[in-house]
């Protein structure tokens, strides 16, 4: 077959390529045998440790499986012990580089990609890696034993097929620039894992993946450590070198924020991340921040915004009427919040995709109505004729700006056309049931932003109960959608794409665990999701989601809530340093213990 060179990336004469990376959009930063990633220490010594506080919401854990519904997963062993075909890094949001595998080849097409995989691949049993892994790996996370997440994830797949011994090709239902970067982030783990039980039943079996890191000593269900693989089979790749420094990284679990803080400062870990403005104006202060053992820093990132916000779910009929959903958002003063509880440290969530190039603004562009038009019938008038929603704001004047009296007043006015008044003590509908509202916690941090909106409801009829659980039980009734409103976070995306049809998609709304916990069931929405997921180029990604940004904020689906523009964390003095370069895109956690080193002091007694 004839072929030819063209840029990074080798065309043939039937129409397809293969090359050493995959790129959704543009170029393709990196060329072939590349030496390492510009924002790590390729000579970065190996040894040494970190230990590291676990999310406040994990306090415990009771699985090592960390793709099946029931149960929790220890912090870190995703990243550290599996790994996937390709791997993408800090710099390109849509570009990924071979890691098991060595070669990526799309179809002309574009119905199916096929990976040749790495001959020095292996797994941590010394096992090589092989296609037949990667099938198993595939059918048993598309399959009913696994977190259903997972099927809608890779829903447009239609298999994979074992070309030889080391080359698997995925089929697609439909072309799809994205799906190529869906199946190379596939986690791949041995088909010897659990061997002869179903993969729900694989739970305490320590995983038989390819990662840098094994299972080290583990206080099970508190503390978990990671070891270092000396014989790692990436360790001299483009992709790897310079990463994974330190021999050993321990999570330690604590009950709640108060005990993890108090547990950093006595020295029982290296690293916290701060998630509560307050916490951080008020607590990350003192002797040992003064005189340097403990530093403490607001780290620049390019990461797009997180959306966070109270989560209705609509399942429920009194969530039904998206006027109630409206009211209920009106109640919040975001401004006095920002004020009295979050120094200022703040700014209010607006969309889904807040600070991203995907975020709706005014009225419909163009090439948004191209995508809505056709929609017309489905949708309400205000997304044609009225500019995107935006969350409420008190004015500190009343001669200048809305009150929050002013949005009171609206609210009720909503309530009212909703058929919900006040009479009796309470906000009752037609027949005289009174409208109460459950916010549903698991940590107990949400209380003090509660309690003053709790304070607004009131004022407009509503019963306001504010309950928090064990982690365990909130996450069995999110899983079951057992809930009135939660408290909810999502990582903001350079590029979303598939991930939304978990989360905002008809089909997951029915389907136990899925992320789509408000229920949001709408034939206009799964449209554009369509057109998003289907997107060839960049500009048609930007239209489908500022339409469908716009189509959910107009839903009032959620009560916004507010996100940082810097990562606030602290860690030890003296003990690591870090590269010279700070990557544009990352989460604090996962760049330290891939790219940081122990320091000279650390690395005594070290071979």
């Amino acid at each position: 077959m004839r072929t030819f060179l063209l840029g990074l990336v080798l065309f043939s004469s039937s129409g397809a390529w293969a090359a050493h990376a995959y790129a959704q959009f543009g170029d393709i930063k990196y060329p072939p045998g590349f030496r390492n990633f510009s924002y790590v220490n390729p000579v970065a010594p190996k040894g040494g440790d970190i230990s590291l506080v676990a999310p406040s919401r994990a306090s415990s854990f009771d699985k090592y499986n960390p793709f099946t519904l029931k149960g929790t997963a220890p912090p870190g062993i995703s990243a550290l012990m599996f790994e996937t075909l390709l791997t993408g890094n800090a710099e390109e949001p849509t570009t990924a580089y071979g890691l098991l595998a060595e070669d990526v080849t799309v179809s002309a097409d574009k119905l199916s990609v096929s990976f040749k995989l790495h001959p020095e691949a292996q797994f941590q049993n010394g096992d090589p890696v092989l296609a037949s892994d990667v099938k198993y790996a595939f059918d048993r996370l598309t399959s009913k034993e696994a977190a259903p997440q997972f099927r809608t994830y890779f829903s447009e797949v239609k298999g994979a097929t074992v070309v030889s011994e080391r080359e698997i090709r995925f089929d697609f239902k439909r072309a799809n620039a994205e799906l190529p970067l869906i199946v190379g982030g596939m986690p791949v783990f041995s088909q010897k894992w659990g061997a002869g039980k179903s993969f729900d039943q694989v739970v305490t079996d320590p995983p038989i993946a390819s990662g840098p890191y094994k299972l080290g000593k583990t206080d099970f269900g508190k503390d978990i450590q990671y070891v270092r693989n000396p014989s790692y089979w990436a360790k001299n790749l483009g992709v790897r070198r310079g990463m994974f420094n330190f021999n050993r990284i321990t999570y330690k679990l604590y009950k709640d924020t108060t005990a993890q803080f108090e547990a950093f400062k006595a020295g029982e870990f290296d690293y916290i991340q701060a998630f509560v403005a307050r916490e951080w104006a008020r607590a990350y202060k003192g002797k040992l921040f003064d005189n340097g053992t403990l530093i403490k820093q607001e780290l620049q990132h390019g990461n797009a915004g997180d959306f966070q916000g109270f989560m209705f779910n609509t399942r429920l009929p009194k969530f039904q009427d998206k006027r109630v959903r409206q009211a209920i958002g009106l109640a919040m003063d975001y401004e006095w919040m920002n004020r009295q509880l979050f120094y200022q440290a703040y700014t209010r969530v607006r969309g889904y995709f807040v600070g991203s190039d995907f975020e709706a603004k005014g009225l419909p562009s163009p090439d948004e109505l191209s995508l809505l038009e056709p929609l017309r019938s489905k949708l309400p008038p205000e997304v044609f004729n009225q500019p995107v929603p935006l969350p409420p704001v008190t004015s500190l004047d009343p001669a200048t700006g809305e009150t929050l009296r002013d949005h009171l007043r609206l609210a009720r006015d909503l309530l009212a056309q909703a058929g919900w008044t006040y009479r009796d003590g309470a906000l009752r509908n037609a027949k005289g049931e009174a409208f109460t509202l459950e916010f549903l916690d698991n940590s107990g941090s949400m209380g003090r932003v509660v309690t003053p909106y709790a304070k607004n409801l009131e004022k407009l009829g509503f019963q306001v109960n504010y309950k928090v659980v064990d982690f365990a039980v909130l996450q069995k009734r999110m899983d079951v959608f057992d809930f009135e409103l939660i408290s909810n976070r999502i990582g903001g995306s350079e590029a979303p794409g598939t991930e939304l049809l978990e989360r905002f998609g008809s089909k997951a709304a029915d389907t136990e665990g899925s992320s789509n916990v408000i229920g949001v069931k709408d034939p206009a929405i799964d449209a554009l999701l369509d057109k998003a997921v289907a997107a060839q180029t960049r500009p048609q990604l930007v239209a489908a989601l500022k339409a469908l940004d716009r189509v959910l904020r107009h839903g009032h689906f959620s009560v916004p809530h507010w996100y940082g523009s810097v990562h606030r964390v602290a860690w030890r003095a003296g003990r690591f340093e870090r590269p010279n370069v700070t990557p544009r895109y990352y989460q604090p956690e996962t760049w330290i213990t891939s790219t940081w080193w122990a320091s000279t002091d650390n690395l005594v007694g070290e071979r």
